[in-house]
C-alpha cells in the first residue's frame, strides 16, 4: 500500500493531487518528496500572476481554534507585532482581535478568535462562543489551528462550526514539538478525511520563513478589492484597549494556575497629555476583577510584591507599544459571580 499521503487541493479537480507548495513544504518535513502530480510550479505561479495582477487585494481572514493552540502567538507573528496577548494558561484571549498586515498588493485582515468553550455555559463562555461563531459569518478564508499530530473532541467541535461555504486551510502549528516526523504524514491523512480542507501547512508560528510562506498561500484567497485599512494600521483596537489585555496578560503570567480564567481587567481612567520631557505621556487607572477575596491576596501577593511586578512589567510593555511614557495605577476588586452575570459581562466589554 502507497504510504504518500494524499491531499486535496483547491486549485486542482482532482482531490488526489499536491499543490507543490505542499509538496515541497512535506519534502522538508519528511524527508522526502511525494509525488504531486498536476502543474509544474512554475505554470502555477504563472497562472496566479495572470488576471488581478497588480491590483489591491484585500479580505478577512479568521484565526479559529480551541484554546490554547497558538492562535494569539500565529496572529502576532502574521501582523508582525504582539497585538493579542497569550500565555499557557487557557482561554487567555476573549475577544475579537482584528490584526492588519499590508504587503505588496495584498492587505491581510486577521480576526483572532476566543478558544471555543466546551465544558461550561457561563455567561461570560456564552459570549466568548458568539466572539468566535460570529468571525467566521463573513470571512473570505479560515485558518483552523491544531496541534500538529493531535486532534480532540474540542477541535472537532470548533470544526463543526466552520461554514461549508468558505475556504478552511488546516494550520498543523507547533510542528517544532512533533518528535518524530514521520508521524505527520498518517495524521494527515486522517485529517483530511474529518474535512475537505482547501490547503495543509504543517508550520510553527514561531518560525518566520513558515509565516512567510503561510501568507503567501492565504493570498491566493484574498478577493480583488480596495485596502479597508491604511498601510501602516496593525489594528483596529484602540490603545486603551491594548493597555487592559496586557494588563491581563501579566496577571495571568505571574499567578500561573493558581488564578482562575474569570480574573478580568477594566480600563477606570485613559488620559493623554503633553510630556515636558517626552512627546506623549498616558496616565492609566486599571482595576483588576477577581471573584474571591482568596484570589484578591493572591494577585496583591506578599506586601504587595505580586501586584507592583504586574504593574511594573505591564508599564514597560505599554510604552514600548505606545511609545510613550506611561503612569499605571492597578487596584484589585472582588465581583462574585460576574462570570455568570450577563449584564456584568456586557458592562466589562465582551459581546
Amino acid at each position: 500500500m502507497n504510504q504518500d499521503p494524499v491531499f486535496p487541493d483547491s486549485r486542482s479537480d482532482d482531490k488526489g493531487e499536491l499543490a507543490p507548495d505542499v509538496a515541497k513544504q512535506l519534502e522538508k518535513i519528511l524527508g522526502r518528496a511525494p509525488a504531486t502530480g498536476g502543474a509544474p510550479a512554475a505554470d502555477v505561479a504563472a497562472t496566479e500572476a495572470g488576471e488581478g495582477a497588480g491590483l489591491p487585494h484585500c479580505g478577512l481572514v479568521a484565526i479559529v481554534g480551541k484554546p490554547n493552540v497558538g492562535k494569539s502567538t500565529l496572529l502576532n507573528a502574521l501582523v508582525g507585532q504582539k497585538i493579542s496577548i497569550t500565555s499557557r494558561k487557557a482561554q487567555t484571549t476573549r475577544h475579537r482581535i482584528t490584526g492588519i498586515r499590508s504587503e505588496g498588493t495584498n492587505q491581510f485582515v486577521f480576526v483572532d478568535t476566543p478558544g471555543f468553550q466546551t465544558r461550561h455555559g457561563n455567561a461570560l463562555n456564552k459570549s466568548l462562543n458568539k466572539a468566535v461563531t460570529g468571525a467566521v459569518a463573513d470571512v473570505h478564508v479560515v485558518l483552523f489551528v491544531v496541534e500538529a499530530g493531535h486532534f480532540s473532541l474540542a477541535d472537532a467541535k470548533v470544526l463543526s462550526l466552520l461554514p461549508a461555504d468558505v475556504p478552511v486551510l488546516l494550520i498543523a502549528n507547533k510542528l517544532d514539538n512533533v518528535h518524530r516526523r514521520s508521524e505527520i504524514a498518517p495524521w494527515l491523512r486522517d485529517m483530511q478525511e474529518r474535512h475537505p480542507f482547501a490547503e495543509f501547512v504543517p508550520m510553527s508560528a514561531k518560525n518566520p520563513k513558515d509565516i512567510q510562506r503561510l501568507l503567501e498561500i492565504t493570498a491566493k484567497y484574498l478577493p480583488q478589492q480596495d485596502w479597508w485599512y491604511g498601510a501602516d494600521e496593525l489594528t483596529d483596537k484602540s490603545e486603551k484597549f491594548l493597555a487592559s489585555e496586557i494588563v491581563r496578560e501579566k496577571l495571568f503570567r505571574l499567578t500561573g494556575d493558581e488564578l482562575p480564567y474569570t480574573s478580568t481587567v477594566v480600563i477606570d481612567k485613559y488620559e493623554e497629555e503633553p510630556g515636558k520631557k517626552v512627546s506623549r505621556m498616558v496616565r492609566i487607572a486599571a482595576t483588576i476583577v477577581v471573584e474571591r477575596d482568596g484570589h484578591k491576596a493572591m494577585v496583591i501577593g506578599d506586601k504587595g510584591e505580586r501586584i507592583k511586578r504586574i504593574g511594573m512589567e505591564a508599564r514597560q510593555e505599554l510604552e514600548k507599544l505606545m511609545d510613550a511614557k506611561v503612569f499605571l495605577e492597578l487596584w484589585v476588586k472582588v465581583r462574585s459571580g460576574w462570570a455568570d452575570d450577563e449584564a456584568r459581562v456586557r458592562s466589562f466589554g465582551y459581546e
